[in-house]
């Protein structure tokens, strides 16, 4: 599966915000942001003013970068939210959040998206007790997301126990740090997403 392999810091300074690609490193002195103001590569005078056009793109990449997907599975998120009713920016992000690799992180299993991916792919989530490798797969109301049996012996799990108290969940999901697993409750709704995206702006992106 194709992915983005360059340097994740760099995609933050680019948008001059932090997206939480390294999870809690960019709560610390260390996060590139705070220590670089200024975005990527060789600095060259006074910018130009940004269209309009410039500023729907910038969106849609930051849209992208956060969630971890590459441009075409991207288009066919958006297109999958144009078909079905109502708002077509807030099924977009719903959609973006319901995703396996996401519910993941949002249950506090992995530090970042990305390493929810990488999770994901390694075979170490089921999904209402059946094994599932595939980090698009969009998560339902009522599904139950946990540790297989097989995974639950490794260390990195056996550690996360311990710290799963601490974690923060989002009030559509539910955890239960006992068995390790989480249960969505319900689909997200705009409020309970707090990804820092004007979706109406990458509708007007794919719109022209």
């Amino acid at each position: 599966m194709a992915r983005y392999t360059g340097a994740a810091c760099k995609l933050c300074r680019r948008q001059g915000e932090k997206m939480m690609l390294k999870g809690d490193r960019c709560m610390t002195p260390k996060c590139a942001i705070e220590r670089h103001s200024a975005g990527p590569g060789q600095r060259m005078g006074r910018r130009r003013k940004i269209s309009e056009r410039g500023i729907q793109l910038r969106e849609k990449q930051k849209a992208r970068q956060i969630y971890g997907i590459l441009e075409r599975q991207f288009r066919q998120h958006f297109a999958e939210a144009e078909r079905r009713p109502g708002v077509t920016g807030e099924n977009l992000l719903r959609i973006l959040e319901l995703r396996l690799d996401n519910v993941v992180y949002r249950l506090g299993f992995a530090d970042s998206r990305n390493q929810a991916r990488q999770l994901v792919t390694h075979g170490h989530f089921v999904i209402n007790g059946r094994m599932n490798n595939i980090p698009s797969t969009e998560i339902k109301a009522g599904d139950v997301i946990g540790v297989s049996e097989n995974s639950r012996h490794l260390e990195y799990f056996k550690s996360l126990a311990k710290e799963l108290s601490r974690k923060q969940v989002p009030t559509w999901l539910s955890l239960d740090e006992a068995s390790l697993t989480g249960r969505v409750l319900a689909e997200p709704t705009r409020a309970d997403i707090d990804s820092r995206i004007n979706e109406q702006v990458i509708v007007e992106y794919y719109s022209r």
